[in-house]
């Protein structure tokens, strides 16, 4: 769970503060019916998109009232170049984003709530069929979710694009995490993971049977540790596509209502079809 995840980290949050957390989020959103209009303010990365789907399908489920549902959501801010997120932008700059909201439209609920089924159906061919669909109403949509597919296991290596990622800039002889997360987050077309995120998925290259890297050092959740990151020799010969880390170390994963386990998944993502393809 998303709690479990926030917990992780001893530094962090107890579990007790994460559920307090979680307790007064779902509470405040619940208000709704005190305002007279609510404003949904989202990103263009997957993170973002995620939520906006949930929170469409949530409010698409209750009775609005005399409440109005508005929307700002975006991709650039004018004078900002490599634009990553709102959490960029000065007060003045928020502000003057407020005239631009839209009311929520009906094909925007739509799509909302499909794309949430098909994210959270335990079928993952409910989001290549949702891509086949006009999706122009979210326009960050498609990017996003072709970027979630991208996280299944690669024919071929068995790696996910973050793994991928991350084995290619170790063998261009880049060691420490901090710039691993850097290199790795330049190869995204937009921001995809914190750096709390990005070293589970270097745990999870550090374990089983025959691990692709051996890490030194923990992280707190103000900072990635300053040890280095080794590829062994199999990670070597996963990342030189002569062997396969599923094959080599299984998976246990959830990728949205999706659970791969087991070292025999029965989808991989084919990069050069760019879709999910059936073992």
């Amino acid at each position: 769970t998303r709690i479990g995840f926030l917990t992780a980290f001893d530094d962090f949050v107890s579990p007790e503060e994460g559920e307090a957390m979680y307790r007064a989020w779902d509470e405040l959103l619940a208000s709704f019916a005190e305002y007279d209009e609510v404003v949904l303010w989202f990103e263009h990365d997957l993170f973002d998109q995620l939520i906006l789907l949930r929170h469409l399908d949530w409010f698409a489920r209750r009775d609005m009232g005399r409440t109005t549902l508005s929307l700002i959501c975006i991709g650039e801010f004018p004078g900002i170049e490599g634009f990553a997120g709102l959490g960029q932008l000065s007060p003045d700059q928020l502000a003057s984003l407020l005239g631009t909201r839209q009311r929520v439209t009906v094909r925007q609920t739509e799509l909302g709530r499909a794309a949430w089924r098909a994210f959270t159906s335990s079928d993952p061919t409910a989001i290549e069929r949702l891509r086949e669909r006009d999706t122009s109403a979210l326009p960050f949509l498609p990017g996003a979710l072709v970027r979630f597919l991208e996280e299944y296991p690669s024919v071929g290596s068995g790696l996910s694009r973050t793994e991928r990622q991350i084995l290619d800039s170790l063998v261009r002889g880049v060691t420490t995490p901090v710039d691993l997360f850097r290199d790795t987050q330049r190869h995204e077309e937009r921001v995809f993971m914190g750096d709390a995120t990005f070293w589970t998925r270097l745990e999870s290259l550090a374990r089983g049977p025959r691990p692709l890297v051996r890490l030194h050092g923990r992280p707190t959740h103000q900072r990635l540790p300053t040890g280095a990151v080794e590829l062994t020799d199999d990670g070597r010969r996963v990342a030189a596509g002569e062997a396969d880390a599923i094959a080599l170390n299984g998976i246990d994963r959830w990728l949205g209502g999706v659970h791969l386990t087991g070292r025999d998944v029965p989808w991989r993502w084919d990069p050069r079809k760019r879709k999910l393809v059936s073992r």
